[in-house]
């Protein structure tokens, strides 16, 4: 099974996760409700076995929280991906969420960029700012080495539109790291 452990410890945050792309357990903790939310849904629509806990500073904020979580995530899925070979490579998705529209385009390319396009009118959810989900999918795309898009092209309600954001992600990324009977993907021959 393509799976990966990755433990995290600064002086900012404690983090243990363990992914594995071929499904099983999600269970996150991270101390920030609304981000637990978003991130089990990833993992649950794409397919992932995902347990996650994170212990975070967050008496200052949850900035640390959600941008280590990023790092750890995307290092996770590096390690469990392993050399590339095989993989779909390329993943896109929409998902509707009520009013609101995300897309996600993921290219596991080893070339990491994030395009992030959404309005989000409400600063905060809950315990989340929601100024961080864009510091969470560049986190993850520079560790994990991966070209990612994502886009809310409309939307009124900022629940919403990340809802749809985290979960076009997920099903993205299990289209793009889903096996081939193929070799590497790529008229160069590697992905990097």
């Amino acid at each position: 099974m393509r799976t990966a452990e990755v433990l995290r410890k600064t002086r900012e945050t404690d983090i243990t996760a363990r992914l594995s792309l071929d499904g099983g357990e999600v269970s996150v903790q991270t101390g920030v409700g609304f981000f637990d939310h978003m991130l089990t849904a990833f993992a649950v629509h794409g397919g992932f076995g995902l347990t996650l806990s994170c212990k975070g500073d967050l008496e200052v904020d949850c900035h640390h929280t959600v941008e280590d979580t990023g790092l750890v995530l995307g290092q996770a899925f590096a390690e469990a991906l392993g050399g590339k070979a095989g993989i779909a490579r390329y993943g896109s998705f929409f998902v509707p969420m009520d009013e609101a529209l995300g897309f996600c385009a993921v290219d596991v390319s080893g070339r990491p960029f994030l395009v992030f396009e959404a309005q989000l009118p409400e600063a905060r959810v809950g315990d989340f700012d929601a100024c961080m989900a864009k510091e969470f999918f560049r986190a993850f795309s520079s560790r994990a080495g991966v070209t990612l898009h994502l886009r809310a092209p409309y939307g009124d309600n900022t629940h919403h539109i990340l809802e749809a954001l985290f979960k076009a992600f997920g099903h993205a990324l299990a289209g793009a790291c889903a096996q081939t009977a193929g070799g590497t993907l790529s008229t160069k021959g590697a992905l990097d």
